[in-house]
């Protein structure tokens, strides 16, 4: 075996946390917390990746509070789901597998029914093209005392989620929800402390880490993904990026993930392949949004073709600049990728589509020295988050039964 394959089968570590290798299970909402709750098929989807072999799976979506959810059958950190998280927990943890929590909050990027306000919030005012279906298009600025009690309200929801069992968290500062939406000069068009210059726009995001870190302890893993561009002009762009990550390691990051993209402006940019847009009008409820997708589409859903490694050349920017564990994410579906990832310096790859095709990918691409894994990136999968039952590979659809 190459020294590069056998360095990504070998076990490391993240603040302490032991890992059997250095592949995780990317933050992928399932679909399968109905109502808020984490559901048995949940906990059936993350125990067979773990039976797979990945190091680590993480669970999305985990919203810090009952407002930071897209959607109500997306659960939030709360006393309500205890029994249900910890049982999930403690039952991918008998298979070998640590568990990361993605820890986030959508922002003004919701359709909630349930929403507390009568507007969503967001850094400035604007609009929020998912809720105008929903009676929730206009977004409301965010006071500083609102912004300090976001703040609370992550390290309320972290300190629930240690306390639950979870080894690590995976804060979320990207893809265009409610902490990139401070960072992202595209969402932030405030004057003061919170808007301008990228210091300022990472202000949130840092008082976030911060209060995460005092509440969890210098001894608890963090993770931090984060989306290296918007993939929109005026935007995060790849070189903000750098100093983004930079900024992450000051503050106490761990393990900083490379993604990129917004799932409100450009979520192709992080997919590739297939189209989403005739699969979420399938699925989508409201016959007012399935026509705003249908006119969207040719704008937000760009054509990207899939390649492998799509992001590493931006990507290996981050991992030449931070001394801090640097995570990969983005075409990985072969062992020469996983070669390539490996020989170029990341700590981690992160795993999506491709472990729902093959939730033995760590098995098979350890046994296998020219392991394939065979997903053709139809990205059906990613439509079916508000299907019945949620996702599942259309090809392989017996693959978590």
């Amino acid at each position: 075996m190459p020294d590069s394959l056998r360095t990504c089968f070998s076990e490391t570590k993240i603040n302490g946390l032991a890992l059997r290798n250095r592949l995780i299970k990317a933050a992928t909402f399932e679909g399968k917390t109905p109502g808020g709750l984490p559901s048995e098929a949940l906990i059936r989807f993350h125990e067979r990746i773990g039976q797979g072999g990945i190091g680590m799976t993480t669970i999305a979506y985990c919203a810090a509070e009952a407002d930071g959810r897209m959607h109500e059958n997306m659960m939030f950190m709360h006393e309500g789901i205890r029994p249900e998280l910890e049982r999930l927990v403690r039952t991918v943890q008998v298979t070998g597998a640590k568990v990361s929590g993605q820890l986030g909050h959508c922002g003004s990027f919701t359709k909630s029914r349930e929403l507390s306000r009568k507007r969503p919030l967001g850094p400035s005012k604007g609009t929020n093209p998912l809720g105008l279906g929903y009676g929730l298009g206009r977004v409301e600025a965010m006071t500083k005392p609102q912004i300090r009690e976001h703040v609370r309200v992550f390290g309320q929801a972290a300190a629930f989620m240690k306390s639950v069992g979870f080894d690590a968290i995976e804060i979320h500062f990207g893809h265009g929800y409610g902490i990139s939406q401070f960072i992202s000069p595209k969402t932030n068009k405030r004057k003061d402390e919170y808007g301008g210059g990228l210091e300022n726009r990472m202000r949130f995001a840092l008082e976030v880490l911060g209060e995460v870190r005092r509440v969890v302890g210098d001894d608890y893993p963090l993770l931090g993904k984060i989306s290296m561009t918007d993939g929109v002009p005026g935007g995060v762009t790849y070189d903000d990026s750098v100093r983004i990550a930079a900024m992450l390691e000051a503050g106490g990051i761990d393990v900083i993930i490379c993604s990129g993209g917004t799932s409100s402006m450009n979520p192709m940019l992080l997919f590739r392949g297939d189209s989403l847009a005739p699969g979420l009008i399938a699925h989508e409820s409201s016959r007012l949004m399935k026509i705003g997708i249908r006119l969207a589409a040719p704008f937000m859903f760009r054509s990207y073709p899939y390649e492998e490694t799509y992001f590493l050349e931006q990507a290996q920017r981050i991992r030449d600049r931070v001394q801090c564990g640097v995570c990969y994410i983005g075409g990985v579906c072969t062992n020469d990728s996983i070669r390539r990832v490996m020989d170029a310096g990341f700590d981690f790859i992160q795993l999506g589509r491709a472990l729902i095709f093959d939730p033995d990918f760590p098995k098979h691409a350890q046994a296998r020295a020219n392991y394939e894994n065979g997903c053709s990136h139809c990205n059906q999968c990613a439509t079916l988050i508000e299907a019945p039952g949620g996702i599942y590979c259309v090809e392989r659809p017996a693959n978590f039964e």
